[in-house]
């Protein structure tokens, strides 16, 4: 799928965002007069925490959704491969339970940006032995990469911190694999970067040194594309200006390989796949890395023995049917047997070609495929047939298995056992980028989501893809808005990037959609977070661009048929509905440190408590249900603060030292009914997933080292139904669930 302007895999603003400085002063009204130290809502003293309760974490089920950027058979151990993807770790199958396992949910706070793999390596000797390369973007702001190394297969690690930065989440991230175990020595391994040349290791991965190279890297280019083995040689392709394919020498150094494939100058090496039986290396190329923006592509096969080269391409691009080349992948059973497959193909849509005779004459997989979505009705985008693919640049074939062939896309990954049938080969991995979360309080589904790419959801059941698919009519790609109605919890509206309207109502709890019958005119190029009041009779839509340029809000009264500006509410500010009193709203205006309320109906708006953090657009009001002006404010490292006075004054919550995203569920059995409190945060040192049962006198770790899964600072919530059944939104590992042991 082609992501919208706000995709998953746009940059982290919080990634990016240095630490502000401690704020000095709350709000003059809350040091003049501090809630009484015994009454129920007052703030907490210094919080107590306990060691972390043992929950049971599993991962709501959709079924891919996200790009997968490489697969990879081993090609000694039958029924085990390996899965990268750019923002969402790595995976291990297993064809005796038909699922992948997650390797690397162990990755915490500090380390979010090594949830993007930029290439991975098996031992062909020594099959438990795995290598990953991670590291999700190679700008200023990032973090260095990251080599672990496994000899179980990834149910352990260890790990050498790299001085070089990796981007798996940058173009090119579909090439490769930039990482090997070196044919002639298994403790040689090489790994390609993008701006820093080849990497050797000598010890399996424990200590990296840059090792002797033709190639002049850049600090903007792609390096270091692919590495192959062919026998006991070393290929390298090179991704900047020529299209050079190097190899390894006698000698132990390297050498640029003689001639050049003709019509690959200047072109991109993407993938490359060697035939032992016939000692010929396939290798695809395009006119740019990819995913996006390749226009031009061929196939060429090296003859390794002889150095010449052969033109193989199966289809030539041409006006009205741009592609490049992508994946590439041989037979060992059936010398002469290569598949490849194209990428960026808009038109008649991504295709495998297969041949049997080296590529001399190929056959089109798509034109006699079947596809059977059902374990994955989400690939119907509202309804639509399933595509072949798109974004196909990881594909493999199964070394014990001539008829078992894997491809990824940028949604999923498909499999065939006989060349015509393909389905999703998804279970267990899920990537999804989450941006709302809501549990309503009653009805058939527990959760409803927003996501990066693939809108909305609705979770009738949380261990099987939502067989609705994607919220349709219409159809969005990144939501930016979702919100229910608490005195009419039937009521949901949802917002996002779409080519047919950007805003829907529900009637029915977020089954079915209805979309707005008009709509601002900026909502077409800027949606934003959409709210309902608490009764469903009012709506604010604010409206951000993707480069974040700030918009008016607009309020509607009438479901949306009619929309007004709202001249006083911050621009670009995110609307917080009173979940009691349909009159009230909220926004606070990041840039100002200033909370904005309105008593009538959103119409108007004034200033209420200032002298609040500022400065970063992720601070975030959260309103406590069932309750009316109880609000809480997270404001990341500046801490958690809370008003319940409508927002005139803000308390700082003494108990928590950071606080990045925060919701509520059901309250504890026994206790005074005040709700259950969620966040993402730290009390102490350790950034987790934490509740309060006191109202957040005192916290508890709910999370545990193996489910960290990086990044989680966007979007969490409790059930209203289920007490302790918390939801949580990653970036890239899709819904999180957890219920106490």
């Amino acid at each position: 799928m082609c992501p919208s302007p706000l995709s998953r895999r746009s940059v982290l603003g919080g990634g990016a965002t240095a630490a502000l400085a401690a704020v000095s002063a709350v709000s003059a009204a809350a040091h003049a007069a501090p809630a009484p130290a015994a009454a129920p809502n007052a703030a907490p003293a210094a919080g107590t925490t306990a060691g972390a309760a043992p929950y049971r974490w599993r991962t709501a089920v959709i079924g891919g959704t996200g790009f997968v950027t490489g697969v990879l058979f081993h090609p000694r151990a039958r029924g085990l491969a390996y899965a990268r993807t750019d923002i969402g770790g790595a995976y291990r199958w297993d064809d005796r339970t038909a699922r992948w396992t997650p390797l690397t949910d162990h990755l915490g706070w500090d380390d979010w940006n090594l949830l993007g793999v930029e290439a991975m390596a098996v031992d062909p000797a020594h099959p438990d032995r795995l290598y990953l390369a991670l590291g999700t973007y190679t700008q200023p702001w990032s973090g260095n990469g990251a080599v672990l190394r496994s000899d179980d297969r990834g149910a352990t690690w260890a790990r050498t911190d790299l001085d070089v930065k990796l981007g798996a989440n940058e173009d090119g991230r579909g090439t490769g694999e930039r990482l090997l175990v070196d044919p002639r020595d298994p403790a040689t391994l090489w790994l390609g970067t993008r701006h820093d040349g080849l990497l050797v290791s000598r010890d399996r991965g424990a200590t990296w040194a840059a090792a002797p190279f033709p190639a002049t890297p850049s600090g903007t280019g792609q390096g270091v594309t692919l590495l192959v083995a062919a026998g006991r040689t070393v290929y390298a392709g090179w991704g900047d200006g020529d299209g050079a394919l190097y190899r390894t020498t006698a000698g132990g150094g390297w050498e640029a390989v003689p001639g050049r494939p003709g019509g690959a100058s200047a072109k991109v090496p993407i993938r490359a796949a060697y035939d032992a039986g016939t000692r010929a290396l396939y290798v695809t190329y395009a006119d740019a890395p990819g995913p996006n923006g390749q226009s031009d592509g061929s196939v060429h096969r090296l003859d390794t023995v002889t150095g010449a080269w052969t033109d193989v391409t199966p289809v030539r691009p041409g006006p009205g049917d741009t592609f490049g080349y992508g994946g590439a992948a041989t037979d060992p059973r059936r010398p002469g047997t290569v598949v490849v497959s194209t990428n960026n193909r808009w038109g008649p849509v991504d295709t495998l070609f297969r041949s049997t005779d080296g590529g001399a004459t190929w056959t089109s997989l798509k034109d006699s495929a079947v596809l059977d979505v059902s374990e994955t009705p989400y690939l119907r985008w509202g309804g639509e047939e399933p595509k072949f693919g798109w974004w196909i640049q990881a594909l493999a074939l199964d070394p014990f298995d001539s008829r078992h062939l894997v491809f990824g896309t940028g949604a999923t990954l498909y499999a065939t056992r006989d060349l015509r049938r393909w389905a999703p080969q998804i279970r267990g991995l899920e990537e999804s980028s989450v941006r709302q979360l809501v549990s309503p309080p009653a009805g058939r589904a527990h959760l409803l989501s927003g996501l990066g790419d693939i809108g909305v959801m609705y979770h009738e059941r949380l261990t099987a893809s939502p067989s609705r698919g994607m919220a349709a009519n219409p159809v969005f790609g990144t939501a930016t808005g979702l919100s229910l109605a608490p005195l009419r919890p039937e009521y949901v509206v949802r917002a996002g990037w779409g080519d047919h309207g950007n805003g829907a109502y529900s009637t029915d709890g977020g089954r079915t959609w209805t979309p707005f019958a008009a709509q601002p005119a900026v909502a077409g190029e800027a949606p934003g977070p959409l709210v309902t009041g608490a009764d469903g009779g009012v709506l604010l839509w604010s409206f951000v661009h993707w480069d974040g340029t700030r918009h008016a809000a607009h309020r509607s009264t009438d479901g949306g048929a009619h929309w007004t500006e709202v001249a006083t509410f911050p621009e670009g500010a995110a609307p917080v509905a009173d979940p009691v009193d349909p009159k009230r709203f909220y926004a606070y205006d990041t840039t100002a440190g200033t909370v904005y309320t309105s008593t009538d109906g959103g119409a108007t708006f004034t200033a209420g408590a200032t002298g609040l953090p500022s400065g970063d657009v992720q601070f975030r009001i959260a309103a406590a249900p069932g309750r009316s002006g109880d609000l809480w404010l997270s404001a990341k490292g500046e801490g958690l603060f809370r008003s319940t006075d409508g927002g005139r004054a803000f308390t700082r919550v003494t108990s928590c030292r950071a606080s990045y995203a925060l919701g509520f569920g059901k309250a504890a059995p026994g206790g005074d009914g005040y709700p259950a409190v969620f966040q993402t945060g730290s009390v102490e040192d350790l950034t987790g997933v934490y509740r309060s049962d006191d109202a957040g006198r005192s916290w508890v770790r709910i999370n545990d080292d193996a489910h960290q899964w990086g990044w989680t600072g966007e979007v969490i919530t409790g059930d209203p139904r289920i007490h302790g059944r918390v939801y949580l939104g990653t970036n890239g590992r899709g819904v999180q669930y957890g219920d106490p042991v």
